[in-house]
């Protein structure tokens, strides 16, 4: 039986960019023009014969533009809920992992680019089937961190038996989340779906039926303004009911659609890279320098993941040094020599009054957990990346038929590693609000379908946006008076317990602060 995008099938394989047995295998073209994971396109092709292109083909229910994890994600929420895993769905990204089922050796170096999921997204990954793949491959649970400051006056470790947890969060490598969507999308999809090795080039979303007929006119192909027209780089056009955008912070898509944002520069780029360990780490550091913090993640098999955030020159510097060189940088950083000593020192009297004055909420199991020095690096294993950090938040999520998700609507500092949560909360939330749609026939691209999705996500993602922010600016000054009150903050998260439940909860994905609960 012939799909409902069934006509979209000439267009794509002239392109070498879907397969034949629609939502089972992804393909793509590789060097030579044959695909190594779908069946060879006609001989036609091969013969220089085109396939026509048209634009009367049918429209697809959603288009994703952007196939990394977010919208990956998305997409692998929209195949395993009963009331849209029968869509048609298409993907626009001209990114060459997309095409091939990669495999991985825990004998390799852990690539430098990893996230820090916390447990809502290992439990959202759960839910749509791609966890099971990450525990395949290399990834570290941590179920503590310790965080602290430059000025030696205080520190706060979390421990996830703080609030009922088994860790605090997962390390895996990006590659490898991403490679975990693809083989639970394909192993377990019933969309039906079409991939397009290409980048958007422009965008026509519909008006209303009260614009003129000269713009109607331009949208014969979307009766009733209802598709949005994509024209892609390599010639396909496409039309969909609903366009996500989940092309990163650069999106075209947000830019096409004419959704305003606020952005801002830190003045400051992160180095990444993977450093080597005489023991394994099993913990989560993060100390704040003048500069920009500085974090040392585990991800598994005596490795950790370093990002350091510094003034950009700084960056290009330590990016071109030598590997001791740098793996003694690194070491300075994390631990000088004058770790917190809140026992003694000028803080040492106000330590013993907040102790006293806390002491009715009942003990914190890790209030009374000294000040820890992080493993030393012994060597950089991998290469080193560097990017720059900025500030972004999309005014609106959404426009007619068109909606944003991850860094295409928002991006964070990585200080805490928040960035890539956001986005798979946008990619969970945005999954309900359209299930929840077709359940009642209400059409995808609905504005006021769409500004539920927005309503859920946009608030809670500013208030995480929102301290993330603060956080940044208080460590970036380094005065008497602040030095203190960051000490005093230090101290109130490790000895006030509800305090401390409460700030690990919330950085576990929890979106409210449920005080003193």
């Amino acid at each position: 039986m012939r799909s409902s995008v069934g006509s979209h099938l000439t267009n794509a394989v002239a392109a070498g960019c879907l397969s034949r047995n629609y939502g089972r295998t992804f393909c793509s073209v590789v060097e030579g023009g044959e695909s190594s994971s779908c069946p060879k396109a006609e001989d036609k092709t091969d013969q220089g014969e085109k396939f026509e292109r048209t634009s009367k083909a049918e429209p697809y229910d959603i288009a994703i533009v952007g196939g990394g994890m977010v919208g990956m994600a998305f997409a692998c929420a929209l195949s395993r809920n009963p009331m849209t895993k029968h869509l048609t769905v298409a993907i626009i990204d001209n990114n060459p992992a997309l095409g091939f089922k990669t495999s991985f050796k825990r004998s390799e170096i852990p690539d430098p680019r990893v996230s820090t999921v916390t447990p809502a997204t290992i439990s959202f990954f759960r839910d749509i089937g791609a966890w099971e793949y990450v525990l395949q491959q290399r990834h570290a649970y941590f179920d503590k961190m310790q965080v602290w400051d430059y000025t030696g006056l205080g520190y706060t470790r979390y421990n996830a038996r703080d609030v009922g947890k088994e860790c605090l969060g997962c390390v895996v490598e990006n590659k490898v989340l991403h490679y975990s969507l693809l083989s639970s999308f394909q192993s377990g999809a019933e969309l039906q779906w079409a991939l397009y090795p290409a980048r958007l080039s422009s965008m026509t979303v519909p008006s209303p039926r009260s614009v003129s007929s000269r713009i109607m006119s331009q949208l014969e192909d979307s009766p009733s303004g209802r598709f949005v027209k994509l024209d892609l780089s390599d010639g396909n056009t496409l039309h969909a009911r609903l366009v996500v955008g989940a092309d990163g912070s650069k999106s075209n898509v947000r830019e096409m659609a004419a959704l305003k944002s606020t952005q801002r520069s830190y003045s400051q780029s992160a180095i990444i890279c993977t450093v080597e360990h005489a023991v394994e780490n099993d913990c989560a550091w993060q100390r704040f320098l003048p500069s920009g913090p500085i974090a040392l993640l585990p991800v598994g098999d005596r490795f950790s993941n370093v990002v350091w955030s510094m003034r950009p020159e700084e960056a290009s510097a330590h990016k071109s040094m030598d590997g001791d060189d740098l793996a003694k940088a690194i070491n300075r950083a994390m631990d000088d020599g004058h770790g917190p000593q809140p026992g003694s020192g000028v803080l040492g009297g106000y330590v013993e009054r907040i102790s006293s004055f806390t002491s009715w909420w009942g003990p914190s199991s890790s209030a009374a957990e000294p000040f820890r020095a992080p493993p030393r690096v012994t060597a950089v294993a991998s290469e080193r990346m560097v990017f720059p950090l900025s500030l972004m938040h999309a005014h609106d999520y959404v426009t007619r038929r068109v909606a944003l998700v991850g860094d295409a609507a928002h991006t964070v500092h990585p200080l805490a590693g928040q960035g890539v949560n956001m986005g798979f909360g946008d990619a969970s939330a945005l999954a309900k609000v359209i299930a929840e749609g077709v359940s009642v026939g209400t059409d995808l691209g609905e504005l006021t379908l769409l500004k539920r999705y927005e309503k859920e996500r946009k608030a809670g993602n500013a208030t995480m946006m929102a301290i993330l922010d603060g956080f940044q600016k208080a460590f970036a000054v380094d005065a008497g008076p602040l030095n203190l009150l960051r000490a005093a903050a230090f101290h109130g998260a490790q000895y006030i317990p509800p305090l401390k439940r409460n700030i690990i909860s919330y950085a576990s994905g929890d979106q409210k602060w449920p005080l003193f609960s």
